[in-house]
């Protein structure tokens, strides 16, 4: 069967590292009913990618230099329904994998297992389907721990700036990747604390650490 341009699934690699990002565009245009149409370097460049290119699958790192991919996914899935997002991870942990399937990612594929997994996850989740890379034990993931309670009282604003508090950003460069005041980011760290019942930075670094929001030592 001749698969014609319009019949090629169109994909989007997000990575922040060149020559996995390259890597992964070689392994993945190799075949024929995939298109790569972009690649992100980070989370936020990968939101303002998607809006311009609209792909209808995004392979979005965890470990980004902004957003952690996992929270990048729920934006895309809750900006761009028609988009779906397969994650590319180190991380094999079951309460990560819950994690990104809360969030509305359909693929979990492990780095190391990238070359047989990822076009496999690609077209499952461009046909709806969920897929998990091999090495992931499926009860393990049904069995983990639902996400915290605490956890379900931030927004999804609200987690976007505890990540990047954790990371140690300034006010003023959160309110430019965010497009919010720094007196606005302020508000919503002391919205944080509150809702926590946390007092200070590295108690929420302790918290984002507990929940896998970040993976600062």
């Amino acid at each position: 069967m001749l698969i014609t341009a319009s019949m090629r699934i169109k994909v989007l690699v997000a990575d922040d590292h060149e020559l996995v990002a390259e890597g992964l565009c070689h392994l993945i245009g190799r075949e024929p009913d995939i298109e790569v149409v972009g690649r992100a370097a980070s989370s936020q460049e990968a939101l303002r990618a998607v809006a311009e290119l609209h792909p209808e699958v995004v392979v979005m790192d965890v470990s980004m230099p902004d957003l952690d991919g996992i929270e990048a996914a729920a934006i895309v899935r809750k900006r761009w329904p028609g988009t779906q997002v397969v994650i590319l991870t180190m991380h094999s942990e079951p309460h990560q994998v819950r994690r990104a399937q809360r969030a509305g990612a359909l693929g979990y594929v492990l780095k190391r297992s990238a070359s047989r997994d990822l076009v496999k996850a690609i077209r499952s989740a461009h046909a709806g389907l969920r897929w998990i890379s091999e090495r992931i034990d499926p009860v393990a993931v049904r069995e983990a721990a639902p996400a915290s309670a605490e956890l379900d009282l931030l927004s999804m604003r609200e987690r976007q700036v505890l990540q990047l508090l954790v990371q140690g950003r300034r006010y003023a460069e959160i309110a430019e990747m965010l497009s919010l005041s720094p007196k606005t980011v302020e508000t919503y760290r002391g919205r944080i604390l509150s809702k926590l019942g946390l007092k200070d930075l590295p108690s929420l670094v302790k918290f984002a650490i507990r929940h896998g929001l970040t993976s600062v030592g």
